[in-house]
């Protein structure tokens, strides 16, 4: 590694965060319109607190899954010698497609299931494409944000 990973790395993860509160932003708007009471930022803050702060542990833990997945985009594209931004998208979709089956576990087992935002989703078309949009949005999102091609260590 060079002197260009480190900061390059941290912008990968400070994009993947960015992108994931863009897509937790636009979450209202999406339901309206797919008609899907599907909220990963419930989701995942009703997981942890039932409390007033879910919104903000969900949003919170949403953003660091953004980071997590920029940081490992920006790792995976440096392996494989292909700039990240083209990866963004399809790296995006491939994870929807990978764990989208576990939402069946979500249905069954989340504490908050029935709950505004924790709607059934495993077996809605209209869940999944949500998820779709959000997965597509997302990675989208990322490729703009994510830095500029550096020459390859």
């Amino acid at each position: 590694m060079d002197e260009t990973t480190t900061p390059t790395l941290a912008r990968s993860a400070l994009a993947g965060a960015a992108a994931a509160t863009v897509w937790a932003l636009q979450e209202p708007l999406d339901r309206r319109v797919f008609r899907s009471d599907y909220s990963d930022v419930a989701l995942l803050g009703k997981l942890v607190t039932r409390g007033r702060a879910w919104p903000a542990v969900g949003l919170a833990i949403h953003a660091a899954n953004g980071a997590v997945f920029g940081l490992a985009l920006e790792v995976a594209a440096r392996a494989a010698r292909v700039p990240a931004r083209r990866l963004a998208v399809p790296a995006a979709l491939a994870e929807h497609l990978v764990l989208y089956p576990i939402t069946i576990l979500t249905d069954r087992h989340h504490p908050a299931r029935g709950e505004p935002g924790v709607a059934p989703i495993a077996r809605s078309p209209r869940a999944y494409a949500q998820a779709t949009w959000r997965h597509v949005l997302f990675g989208w999102v990322l490729a703009r944000l994510l830095p500029r091609e550096v020459s390859p260590p």
